[in-house]
């Protein structure tokens, strides 16, 4: 568990946040400017906070009453930044025995282990120019993995990437996430990345923390999708592979009944987590017919919220939420309130393969 309080003034800026990171992936989310990185960098020892108190598995790294500031290289924390920065001049296994050597916290008999969560097996002998940016992402997080941190932060670390080298590390993000066993701080302002791979979001506006959670409840609430963005508010779903059919759908078990979606690259049984945008999301009063979506859902009205032009209205699906944006018209035209059951209709195609992952849960 980490847990953070500070209060750090700059001019114009103030930051003021508090907030706990439990066991798995915690997202520090938001625009640009919002504190995010001043965080990490107070979490690390990179920053001395003006007041504050930091601790990690009740370790206490920083305690501003008490004058405690542990400086970075006795913190025990894995940094990963947004390039690799890894050492030009030595290869890949080099590179990730550096922070073994160089903290003698780390274990050499982690090396096969982290290389075969990673992946980078067939690159131990390259040096850093003769790898693709997700590559050398691998690389980073495999050193930091291997100085055996009580902690592990990523501030933004797909941002220099391709939407194609994004693709190629989100597994392995994942991976790290389920089987490192340690907290992890992710600094991120994408909500595709923070959906898939967060289990748990602190959202952050000029300096303060306005919202903290589960993934799921946090990105579903309508309360928070002004600073989500409409066009980016949405609701995280976990669903079972049952069957891939010949026709290349792929059929899921949720909660709330079977969901079909363009053949899925995963094996029967396996537990994926699924981002469903708001504004795919149409509402039925009755069981559509003669229409094309496949996935029609039982649900019922949780509650309506005004969001500008438009209306976000919270549906329960079993035990699961999903959020629909409709136009206020139709809100009145079906004449929704809590309590009504409703049907939730979705394309099939309306989930896009990148936003599928692997649920941690």
């Amino acid at each position: 568990m980490l847990s953070v309080a500070l209060r750090h003034a700059f001019a114009g800026f103030t930051l003021d946040a508090a907030f706990q990171a439990p066991a798995g992936l915690t997202a520090l989310f938001g625009r640009s400017g919002s504190g995010k990185t001043t965080i990490v960098n107070a979490v690390a020892g990179l920053l001395r906070p003006q007041s504050g108190r930091v601790t990690v598995q009740d370790i206490v790294l920083t305690d501003s009453d008490r004058g405690i500031f542990l400086p970075p290289h006795r913190r025990g924390i894995g940094y990963v930044f947004q390039d690799a920065r890894l050492f030009p001049h030595l290869t890949v296994r080099q590179n990730l025995l550096y922070g073994h050597w160089f903290t003698a916290r780390g274990r050499p008999s982690d090396l096969p282990r982290v290389v075969e969560m990673l992946g980078i097996g067939p690159l131990l002998t390259r040096r850093p120019a003769a790898l693709s940016g997700g590559e050398r992402q691998r690389v980073a997080i495999g050193r930091a993995l291997l100085s055996h941190p009580r902690l592990l932060l990523m501030d933004e670390p797909l941002a220099a990437l391709d939407q194609p080298r994004k693709d190629e590390i989100l597994p392995y993000l994942e991976r790290l996430r389920d089987q490192a066993g340690l907290p992890i701080l992710y600094v991120s302002h994408s909500t595709a990345e923070v959906a898939r791979l967060a289990t748990t979001v602190v959202l952050l506006d000029r300096g303060r923390v306005t919202a903290a959670g589960p993934v799921a409840a946090l990105l579903s609430d309508p309360a928070v999708a002004p600073l989500l963005g409409l066009a980016e508010a949405g609701a995280v779903l976990t669903a079972r592979v049952e069957a891939h059919e010949c026709d290349g759908l792929t059929r899921l078990a949720a909660p709330a009944g079977p969901l079909f979606l363009p053949r899925i690259a995963a094996p029967i049984g396996a537990l994926l987590r699924l981002r469903i945008l708001a504004q795919d999301v149409m509402i039925a009063t009755v069981p559509p017919q003669g229409i094309s979506a496949l996935n029609v859902i039982p649900a019922r009205v949780r509650d309506l919220s005004p969001a500008g032009d438009s209306v976000l209205v919270r549906l329960e699906a079993g035990d699961q939420v999903i959020l629909s944006r409709i136009t206020a018209r139709s809100a009145a035209a079906l004449d929704l309130r809590p309590g009504l059951p409703v049907h939730a209709v979705l394309k099939a195609v309306s989930v896009a393969p990148g936003t599928i992952g692997v649920s941690g849960g």
